[in-house]
């Protein structure tokens, strides 16, 4: 069984068939998955959809692209809504110096208040981080000498610096389709060194399909393009490979309930 650790189910582009994308996933031996929230005020949906399927998960956040048109006092916003019985992280949150589509103070704001909100509830922190690598480390370490808390960084495509410092809070690196393109050599040269036991797989549906799907939109069911990809990198079993990756979403993600 694998598990998809980051998708947007609520996403329009699944709004036709929503059922039968659940439905590949299980075909697929795609056996969870966790609906990521981008907004507050998107997340009845995401939160609804987690609700209807039995083994699809969600969580609470603002995207750093959203932190302008939804910043946060503190905490609060995001510890009342991730009570609910079916949210099992915190984010996606964290700095994109990319496309700067919110200043940079907000998004720093919006990403410690979502690190107290993992950090009193003791669910994972979702990070998302595009050019932002030295900023994130440091308000990761900083808040971490704060009070521990735990997290990923979703959709890696870091330096060695960035999973290095990653790995020594005690973060899991999670690994997108970006790594089965051809392009992602020095990503693939990065990911290599990452300890199995700290390794999670993931589509960010609907964007990035792994090869050879590359270019069309992608679903939970695809992630076991990617696990293949990264079981072949690594050097062991397709199994094996499922096998760590699904351990390593359940110890993390500890709210989640396993298939039955």
């Amino acid at each position: 069984m694998l598990v998809d650790s980051h998708c947007h189910l609520d996403f329009p582009e699944f709004a036709p068939e929503l059922d039968a994308v659940v439905a590949r996933a299980k075909d697929a031996d795609v056996g969870s998955c966790v609906s990521i929230g981008t907004t507050l005020q998107g997340f009845g949906r995401v939160c609804e959809i987690a609700e209807r399927f039995a083994d699809v998960w969600c969580s609470v956040g603002i995207h750093p692209h959203e932190a302008q048109k939804e910043p946060l006092p503190d905490a609060a916003p995001l510890i009342v809504r991730a009570r609910h019985a079916k949210v099992v992280g915190i984010g996606e949150t964290g700095l994109d110096f990319y496309y700067n589509h919110s200043p940079r103070e907000p998004q720093i704001a919006n990403f410690r208040a979502h690190i107290a909100a993992s950090r009193e509830l003791g669910l994972p922190l979702i990070v998302h981080t595009r050019d932002a690598e030295d900023d994130t480390i440091a308000i990761l370490r900083d808040e971490m000498e704060k009070g521990a808390f735990s997290g990923l960084i979703h959709c890696f495509t870091g330096t060695k610096k960035l999973a290095d410092a990653a790995l020594a809070l005690g973060f899991c690196i999670s690994v997108s389709g970006i790594a089965t393109f051809k392009k992602s050599e020095g990503l693939r040269g990065v990911l290599k060194e990452v300890p199995l036991d700290r390794l999670l797989v993931e589509t960010d549906a609907p964007y990035l399909a792994p090869m050879p799907h590359r270019g069309k939109r992608n679903e939970p069911a695809f992630v076991t393009n990617t696990a293949a990809a990264l079981a072949a990198l690594k050097g062991v079993g397709a199994d094996e490979l499922a096998r760590a990756t699904t351990d390593n979403f359940f110890r993390l993600f500890g709210k989640a309930a396993r298939p039955t």
